[in-house]
């Protein structure tokens, strides 16, 4: 079955619309986490070819899954509820029963990213491809003023 194509602006868009409004009901650990996750994902769509980013933000969404669980069911009044803390309780709710699709969309962006889930090193170094070239070399770096003393140069400080 195919994913459709769902823009990565509007997973966060609507993330942070349902987040803001559960913040109606839940504050300070709720919303940190989401948040910040949420920012996470600002920065995938800010770098377009990384890994790292679109990972980092999978990753998080995955693991707000379970933190929402758990402060949702410590934190949901048992007793009278007001129609605003009804409300902001639902989108809660409801941003949590769109994080498992959610995370299967950017699982598809990661996967077309070049990620791989399943490899040697996944929780190790970066697995970054980038268009630069890296500044390490094989070869020991040349001493820069050891021709200095040879072309009329005195050194500093004797």
């Amino acid at each position: 079955m195919e994913l459709p194509a769902v823009n990565l602006k509007m997973i966060i868009l609507v993330h942070w619309l349902l987040t803001t409004w559960g913040c109606l009901m839940f504050g300070g650990a709720y919303a940190w986490a989401n948040f910040t996750i949420l920012a996470l994902g600002v920065w995938a769509v800010a770098q377009r070819d990384s890994i790292d980013a679109i990972s980092m933000f999978l990753g998080g969404l995955a693991a707000t899954i379970l933190l929402d669980i758990i402060h949702i069911g410590i934190f949901y009044p048992r007793d009278s509820l007001t129609d605003t803390g009804r409300f902001g309780a639902g989108m809660a709710i409801l941003s949590l029963l769109l994080k498992p699709f959610s995370c299967c969309l950017v699982y598809h962006m990661y996967r077309e990213r070049g990620g791989e889930l399943l490899h040697a090193g996944f929780l190790g170094p970066s697995q970054e491809h980038s268009a630069y070239q890296t500044i390490d070399s094989p070869e020991a770096p040349a001493d820069f003023y050891s021709g200095l003393e040879g072309k009329g140069h005195t050194p500093q400080g004797c």
